[in-house]
């Protein structure tokens, strides 16, 4: 699975911008040293030149505000930060494969040699979790 979900975003639009490093720290708010941080630490990860400069998408410059929020209105350390957004880049795959795959199905639905008596009828998987009831002393 890609950790990149800017470069479905980017691909879709004709031409994307892109800023120089001094450019993303200005428009997200903070200092330079902050991204060239944030980079070396995996929570953003900008486009780079052939020379290796960094070049940050407006996708990355939004992260950067997100980063900035949730380390500084909801507390959450980088740690904590990067996490999160690992699961929501995993969300937005497992959401697009859910669509792949409905797709997928729609298709099979429509073939003329569709038979739905050959799939096997789904059985109820609850799962129950029993757990003793608190003992008096």
């Amino acid at each position: 699975m890609s950790n990149d979900p800017k470069r479905a975003s980017e691909s879709s639009s004709a031409r994307a911008e892109y800023f120089v490093i001094s450019v993303a720290a200005q428009l997200a708010g903070m200092h330079a040293q902050t991204l060239r941080t944030y980079d070396r630490l995996g929570l953003v990860t900008p486009q780079r030149t052939s020379g290796g400069g960094r070049r940050y998408s407006e996708r990355d410059v939004e992260l950067l505000r997100e980063v900035q929020r949730l380390s500084q209105d909801e507390g959450v350390n980088l740690a904590g930060i990067k996490r999160i957004i690992e699961l929501t880049n995993q969300v937005s795959e497992l959401q697009e494969r859910v669509v792949e795959l409905a797709a997928a199905l729609e298709r099979e639905r429509a073939r003329p040699d569709y038979r739905p008596e050959l799939i096997p009828p789904q059985r109820n998987t609850a799962l129950v979790v029993w757990q003793p009831r608190n003992r008096r002393r």
